[in-house]
């Protein structure tokens, strides 16, 4: 909008966006928040839809990551959209937004070597190469330590391509506005991405082109599938969780750019980075490689305010700002910040229980 003061032209968060086929009425954006709320069958129900049918007010909702397959299932509890069913349950969670006017997209999340027996249902836990990830990870009998995983073969590079493909024409038939693909975190495309993680000696490891391989490979075909307009994707470079170390600001500068390289013929609807510094040189360098819209978030240590997004947004490079912990307490959190309202307080101790104390029942806004 035109500044009158000024005479330039200035955005700000309650603008509104188009993102590839999906028009945002503002810019402020849902991060997606794992919350384990969908039970063993890992269908969404009626809390997932009462969830996100309350935060439709935002300019777009990214789901929490969601499982392309039973093998690729990192949490108990995590939603999927590995088959009809789970498609059904997240049909429902997209009407609801809908008619509340919002726009959502799915994350597709493959665990990778996050994965484990005792939570995928005694499959294959598989990744880059065979380094586990250190410590332990919640399982319905308790913790258990993560376990080696197995090196992928060319045989299941052609699935788990498949895998994505197949859950995000599931997504686009249900209804949803779009797919991201997440390449962060942790998660098994950040684990090709970083040298920690990623060991191998063939075409797929070694140097930064390399490593960039299969997800350029998993994009592309999701892109083909369901138009890459209706395709986004997370990364966040040196962010360290989950062991995937990226330390040396020269090799992620030299990764990430070619993947963004790789990426930025297809027309991408946006990128997602995750970054202690998002209106840094890093970020900025990758947002100019990428040359598509970029949402920035400044990650989990951070509780992003009204005014750190109103900071955000102001780079010239930013188009939207992506926003976690005030959303899961503030389902009205664009009207507060519009309004000028306080706003409440997350309860940590419920972000991962599986009932609706935590989730649902956190306080509106009176009427008018």
């Amino acid at each position: 909008m035109l500044d009158a003061a000024t005479g330039t032209t200035t955005t700000t968060l309650f603008d509104p966006l188009r993102l590839g086929k999906i028009h945002l009425a503002n810019r402020i954006v849902m991060a997606p928040m794992t919350r384990l709320r969908s039970g063993p069958s890992g269908v969404p129900g009626d809390l997932l839809v009462e969830h996100y049918r309350q935060r439709a007010g935002l300019g777009m909702i990214v789901t929490e990551g969601t499982y392309p397959s039973r093998e690729s299932q990192a949490y108990a509890g995590q939603p999927g959209i590995a088959d009809d069913e789970q498609a059904q349950g997240w049909a429902r969670v997209a009407d609801a937004v809908h008619a509340e006017g919002g726009r959502i997209v799915l994350q597709l999340m493959h665990g990778g070597r996050t994965a484990h027996p005792a939570v995928n249902g005694g499959r294959r836990v598989i990744a880059p190469s065979a380094v586990a990830v250190s410590g332990e990870l919640h399982t319905a009998d308790g913790k258990e330590p993560f376990v080696v995983p197995e090196p992928m073969t060319p045989e299941d590079f052609g699935r788990v391509v498949q895998e994505h493909v197949v859950a995000a024409r599931r997504a686009i038939g249900a209804g949803l506005d779009g797919v991201e693909i997440h390449a962060a975190n942790g998660y098994l495309l950040q684990q090709f991405l970083s040298p920690a993680s990623n060991r191998r000696t063939d075409e797929h490891g070694g140097s930064s082109v390399n490593r960039t391989r299969f997800v350029v490979r998993v994009v592309e075909a999701v892109a083909e599938a369901v138009g890459a307009e209706h395709v986004g994707i997370r990364i966040s470079p040196e962010h360290g969780h989950q062991d995937v170390f990226e330390p040396d600001r020269d090799d992620v500068l030299a990764t990430y750019g070619e993947l963004l390289d790789g990426l930025r013929p297809l027309g991408l609807s946006y990128l997602s980075v995750l970054h202690h510094e998002p209106t840094g040189d890093l970020v900025e360098k990758l947002a100019a490689r990428f040359g598509g819209h970029v949402m920035v978030n400044s990650g989990f240590a951070t509780v992003t305010s009204l005014h750190e997004a109103e900071r955000l947004l102001q780079a010239p490079f930013v188009d939207a700002v992506a926003v976690g912990r005030p959303v899961i307490a503030n389902p009205d959190l664009v009207e507060r910040w519009r309004r000028g309202h306080a706003l409440n307080e997350p309860r940590p101790d419920l972000f991962y229980a599986d009932i609706a104390d935590g989730y649902t029942d956190y306080a509106f806004l009176p009427a008018g």
